[in-house]
């Protein structure tokens, strides 16, 4: 997308997502329909995703195994809501070898099946427990209408799933990690979303509860942007996964389950981006400075270049990942193409510069230009990039706040969502039937009843009954 132009956000909306995955040579569709290939920039996201969170998992206590990507189909079976819910999405294997197998294999959807069968195994008394136990994999959902990161056949994940002696102990771990979920987005994505509880309606198939993380796009949608279930003895029980308490008696284990995928590159793009191309909050991205050498003549190559790679010896010992652009071609092209890679920070060193002992540091962010002085540059490139990461935060918070709106009155309701998205803030008498009419009406589903929302008499926005507080509503990718 060397010469094509991103398409500007709000001419269409979907188009500049895919115009930005490209010009940022993040990924681009397989030859397997609903399937993507994770390019080098791209993955280098993930990596650095998974290098925060791993620790963060670990932290807990949780411990990383690994288990196959093929599970026997009568496994799924065993729980009547989990097999409802993922039936239509499996991809199933009935011959290999050359021969028709005896039982059929069923891509990896999601694994509580496959785990669960070998917990059972693992777990024989109460000093077995907590079992904390995470797996970084892929999965395979057979998508109909697939969209690069936010929705493809086969996706990058982690998966935790814990087992406790307790219900108390397991719903705690359930909001545990939600919230681990919740600070990994502010801190390290700059995406405030909002935590709570997903309604029965929208919650995991086979969970006694879901918690969700909701981010807001800039164009209005929601983007659920991590979960948590908590699993009760939903799975335990058909898997015999119990344990010998401390009398000696036999309990099942109260079990939760809990995921981010690749999905969250999608928000990351979507939350920051500009028309310009990807912005990247610089606590994640792969490269965090690129320099950008200038000059006329062999003479001053060689003074420009000494320059830069003394920056950029002094940056890396400061633990940033440097770049530094070599190639020999025009400075104009090389600044647009960093942008749209989103690089937090530009910096040109040219012969002027050097007279001056200075530098020149370009924010991606707001693309304001600052002459810095060589001594100390280092320590001022690094408070730029804090600055950088806290003005992406504060600028979500704000635009998640002025787009989040309170409606009482059904019309208004129908009427905001025929023109914009926003977070509404409205009652719900807590009826599926009432849900779903919604849903069908207008294509907006429940996100979550947030946490800490204030209790307060009302009536449901659809039917009227009383209500005690306020839902999310929106439209969602």
């Amino acid at each position: 997308m060397k010469n094509k132009e991103i398409t500007k956000r709000k001419d269409d909306y979907s188009a500049w997502y895919l115009d930005i995955i490209e010009a940022a040579e993040l990924a681009e569709h397989a030859p397997v329909k609903g399937c993507m290939v994770i390019k080098p920039y791209g993955y280098a996201l993930w990596e650095n995703f998974q290098k925060v969170l791993d620790a963060k998992f670990k932290e807990t206590g949780v411990k990383n195994a690994y288990f196959p990507l093929f599970i026997p189909q009568s496994f799924l079976t065993k729980e009547a809501e989990h097999v409802e819910g993922f039936a239509p999405e499996c991809a199933v294997v009935t011959h290999a070898g050359g021969k028709k197998l005896e039982e059929p294999l069923v891509v990896r959807p999601t694994s509580e099946t496959i785990m669960y069968d070998v917990f059972s195994r693992w777990i024989q008394s109460y000093r077995d427990l907590p079992l904390l136990i995470n797996q970084w994999a892929n999965v395979v959902r057979w998508e109909l209408r697939p969209r690069l990161f936010l929705r493809t056949t086969e996706f990058l994940w982690q998966e935790g799933h814990t087992v406790h002696a307790s219900e108390e102990e397991a719903e705690a771990k359930s909001k545990e990690m939600l919230e681990v979920y919740r600070t990994f987005a502010q801190d390290y994505l700059a995406i405030s979303a909002v935590p709570g509880k997903k309604s029965e309606s929208e919650k995991f198939a086979g969970a006694v509860s879901t918690y969700t993380i909701e981010a807001m796009m800039q164009d209005g949608k929601a983007l659920q942007s991590g979960t948590s279930h908590m699993l009760g003895q939903n799975f335990s029980k058909p898997f015999e996964v119990k344990f010998l308490d401390e009398k000696g008696n036999s309990q099942y284990g109260w079990q939760t389950s809990w995921g981010v995928s690749t999905r969250m590159i999608g928000a990351l793009i979507m939350a920051h981006s500009d028309d310009k191309g990807l912005v990247l909050p610089p606590k994640i991205a792969p490269i965090h400075a690129v320099i950008i050498p200038v000059w006329v003549g062999e003479e001053e190559e060689k003074l420009v270049f000494t320059k830069a790679e003394e920056l950029a010896g002094e940056l890396r010992k400061k633990g940033l990942i440097i770049e530094i652009d070599k190639r020999d071609t025009r400075p104009g092209p090389k600044f647009f193409e960093w942008e749209k890679k989103g690089v937090p920070v530009r910096i040109e060193i040219g012969p002027k510069d050097l007279a001056n002992k200075s530098v020149m540091v370009v924010r991606r962010d707001s693309g304001a230009k600052q002459a810095i002085k060589e001594k100390g540059a280092a320590d001022e490139v690094i408070k730029i990039l804090d600055d950088i990461q806290a003005g992406l935060l504060k600028s979500n918070i704000e635009f998640r706040e002025k787009n989040t709106v309170e409606i009482d009155i059904w019309d208004d309701f129908k009427k905001l969502f025929k023109e914009e998205n926003k977070f509404i803030l409205a009652h719900w008498c807590g009826s599926a039937e009432c849900e779903a009419k919604i849903k069908e009406e207008t294509k907006v589903t429940i996100r979550c009843l947030p946490f800490g929302q204030k209790q307060e008499s009302g009536k449901c926005i659809l039917c009227g009954k009383p209500s005690g507080s306020r839902v999310i509503f929106d439209k969602a990718y």
